[in-house]
């Protein structure tokens, strides 16, 4: 199970609304909030009711349960852009002075991994593994508010990380690398449980939207309960808290002004959340890098941006995601080549692995091959040319000149977006001078003639 908002969302111009717009004015009375100040407070406030929808949609619909981990199949299953080349595991725990919760780790040596720990907000509190815990990579993690007065035995083999508030979302990954097998037997010793009875209080009523449809002036009917549920650590979280509560007393006033803030928020808010959507990203070669991820410091925006379009996402340092197709998708017509000279092949910038795979570019979901092959990755057996160079072929049928373990398939007749994923990526891909090679149609680097195996290539 993924986020729905995982999905990239299309966000309509009038959020579902029909007519014609009105013209906004900048206040209506004395001390009613600004169109920025309400601008501001939606977009802030929009990012924790997406998690807050995610909860309400584990809980209610799907009936998972606090503190217990859940081990995710292998393959494709159905969710958005699937991480295919990892063994994943996720769990919600909650916790309260009397009961912390444990995460214990297995010994994991000669692969990646990360077990990434995700506030309510959708920052990340922490990375259990060897890079962050260097003397303590494995064995038992206490996870407690941080407030909490829990003393350690002495002698133990515990670590303890803080919350900043009783709730948490954990995402465990392990690389599949070589031995699929042995990445899910140690999946299977990632354990999850409370060292006592927690008080969990019940996802706070919020208004039902989607990713598509999002919520006008009644996102601040229940805005005062949101708040006061989860604490926020971003540097601007108390001037904008303030705009928040500003704008919720200011929409119960009068029905004037609850219609006024419903057409700034529909006008305004959400065409500022679709200028930040489209600028959200680094672009290289055809491809897509998201600017911030896991920790947004001064980018707040950015955290609604990755709540709405990739919830639960890293920092760079652990996972570098580069999209190809989004705003153009690939036709599954065509041939196309990605080619790594061979000085500059992919291996050598990245410190674990790297992966590329296809999804279809409605729903992002995995389309399955008659060669069950998803993905190709480090861990692939690539024919490199007699050069040295290295190329990757996606088409929808096996090029003639192609070696076989170079060739990812593509869905016949459909448009599709590529997703390429670098686990710890090196200072280059970091500072954004690296990207993926462009992904050309057919011999585009050699010739301009026409591709045999192509009949539309160039």
């Amino acid at each position: 199970m993924r986020a729905e908002s995982s999905c990239r969302a299309e966000l309509g111009a009038d959020m579902g609304t029909t007519g014609k717009k009105t013209a906004l004015a900048e206040s209506d009375a004395a001390g009613s909030p600004s169109i920025a100040d309400i601008t501001d407070s939606y977009l802030y406030l929009l990012g924790r009711l997406l998690v807050l929808q995610q909860e309400h949609v584990d809980f209610r619909a799907l009936g998972l349960k606090w503190n217990t981990v859940i081990h995710r199949p292998l393959g494709p299953d159905g969710s958005a852009n699937p991480n295919l080349d990892l063994a994943t595991s996720d769990a919600w725990i909650a916790v309260d002075d009397r009961s912390c919760t444990v995460i214990d780790v297995p010994v994991i040596t000669g692969r990646y991994y990360t077990i990434q720990i995700l506030d309510m907000w959708g920052e990340t509190v922490a990375n259990i593994n060897e890079r962050t815990y260097p003397k303590h990579p494995a064995g038992a993690f206490l996870v407690c508010p941080k407030d909490a007065r829990v003393t350690l035995p002495s002698g133990s083999n515990t670590e303890r990380i803080d919350l900043p508030g009783n709730k948490a979302r954990v995402h465990a990954h392990i690389a599949l690398g070589h031995d699929a097998t042995e990445a899910v037997a140690l999946q299977q010793r990632i354990k999850v449980r409370a060292t006592g009875t927690p008080n969990i209080a019940a996802p706070v009523a919020i208004p039902s939207f989607t990713s598509g449809s999002l919520p006008g002036v009644e996102a601040f009917e229940t805005a005062m309960n949101v708040l006061a549920t989860e604490p926020d650590t971003h540097p601007a979280a108390e001037i904008l808290r303030a705009k928040v509560r500003a704008v919720a007393a200011a929409a119960s006033t009068s029905e004037a002004e609850r219609q006024r803030i419903d057409a700034v928020i529909r006008q305004r808010a959400v065409s500022a959340l679709r200028r930040h959507v489209s600028g959200m990203g680094l672009m290289g070669n055809g491809w897509v890098r998201r600017r911030h991820a896991g920790t947004y410091h001064d980018a707040w925006h950015m955290r609604t941006v990755a709540n709405l379009t990739d919830m639960w996402s890293n920092h760079h340092t652990e996972l570098a995601s580069f999209e190809n197709g989004m705003a153009q998708p690939l036709n599954g017509r065509h041939t196309y080549e990605m080619r790594f000279p061979k000085d500059d092949r992919p291996d050598s910038h990245v410190k674990y692995f790297w992966s590329l795979t296809c999804v279809d570019a409605t729903n992002l979901r995995v389309v399955p091959n008659a060669q069950k092959r998803c993905v190709l990755s480090s861990h692939s057996p690539l024919e490199p040319a007699s050069d040295g160079s290295v190329t990757l072929y996606l088409a929808p049928h096996k090029p003639s000149h192609a070696p076989e373990p170079n060739w990812l398939p593509t869905p016949v007749g459909q448009s599709y977006v590529l997703t390429w994923r670098s686990y710890g990526p090196d200072e280059a891909t970091l500072s954004g001078r690296w990207f993926p090679p462009a992904v050309t149609r057919g011999f585009a680097h050699r010739s301009r003639k026409k591709d045999v195996d192509d009949p539309d290539g160039e």
